[in-house]
């Protein structure tokens, strides 16, 4: 077994009160992978108390409800941090509260925040890896569990075009899928049923993305155009992938206001370029082909948008070089 497998395994046995954070503005994989965590524990641990926390998202609901906790009133309490790099980019838990933090995550690593720190820059997404924690410790997956933990995986592999080195993520979700019995084709519409709004919105967004000579195409999204569509300002998060096989397009960026937080949140995807270090220049980062960033003003998107267009033509310049 894993040496970091056994270890978490241990610390679960070993705390009766667990909590399990992910990462502010959540996609799929940060939701579905923490409460599936939090519902395989609960499986194998009835008694104890484990809770999955941050802001809850409309659109994830049907993963499971998210909880509360106070976290004044908690007691040698562990704390679970996934699909998260950075300690200031943790929804709704303060590691400073916790009697021990442990990582798990699939991001180049950042910050350090626990004694344990399970980080896989190989693997798909932090789903895969509650999955092979799950199956290696023995932790049973009910449907629900494997149902979310499926989700997960096709989200951040974006339908196993990313997948780990040497065919792991696949077997992983063929031992899934064998054990728990779930019916894959009844999960997608979960992920890509769509309402015609959306759809719309994104043909607006390709008629109107900006492409440079260099191959960097980006879109700022304003108000105005979130209030026709009918959608909301983490419409555009969502809909980042849909534009990884046009030709003309190597990098590409979307920016949507997020009147809550009162910045500018960029999501940015690559075909070519590594994107992670522009992108952690901006308060941001990430994977080398999957980054974003959250901005406060409009000259730092500029400047964000010219660094990409940089990277593009640098890459460019190296593939005719080699």
């Amino acid at each position: 077994m894993n040496s970091k497998i056994r270890a978490i395994a241990k610390r679960i046995k070993e705390y009766n009160t667990i909590v399990i954070a992910r990462h502010i503005g959540p996609d799929p994989d940060a939701v579905a992978s923490q409460i599936a965590l939090r519902d395989a524990i609960k499986l194998r641990y009835p008694s104890k108390s484990v809770y999955a926390v941050g802001t809850p998202v409309a659109k994830y609901k049907s993963y499971g409800i998210l909880d509360k906790v106070n976290e004044e009133k908690l007691e040698n309490a562990l704390l679970f941090v996934l699909d998260c790099p950075n300690i200031s980019r943790i929804d709704g838990a303060n590691i400073e509260k916790y009697a021990e933090v442990i990582k798990i995550d699939h991001h180049p690593f950042e910050d350090k925040m626990g004694d344990i720190e399970w980080v896989d820059e190989n693997a798909s997404s932090a789903c895969e890896m509650i999955t092979e924690f799950l199956i290696t410790a023995r932790f049973r997956a009910n449907k629900d569990i494997a149902e979310n933990l499926f989700i997960g995986v096709v989200a951040d592999s974006d339908r196993f075009l990313f997948t780990s080195p040497g065919g792991k993520t696949l077997e992983l979700m063929s031992i899934l899928i064998k054990n728990s019995k779930i019916d894959i084709t009844s999960v997608y519409p979960r992920l890509y049923l769509r309402p015609l709004n959306e759809v719309k919105f994104q043909s607006y967004i390709t008629e109107h993305l900006k492409v440079t000579a260099n191959g960097f195409a980006s879109l700022k999204i304003d108000k105005k155009v979130i209030e026709k569509y009918k959608v909301d300002a983490g419409t555009a998060s969502n809909l980042v992938n849909n534009f990884n096989n046009i030709k003309e397009i190597l990098c590409w960026a979307l920016v949507s206001y997020d009147e809550k937080l009162g910045l500018f949140k960029v999501n940015i995807r690559s075909r070519g370029p590594a994107i992670n270090e522009v992108a952690s220049k901006f308060n941001g980062g990430g994977h080398a082909h999957a980054s974003g960033a959250r901005i406060k003003n409009q000259k730092d998107i500029d400047k964000l948008f010219k660094a990409l267009d940089a990277a593009c033509k640098e890459f460019k310049k190296n593939q005719k070089d080699n």
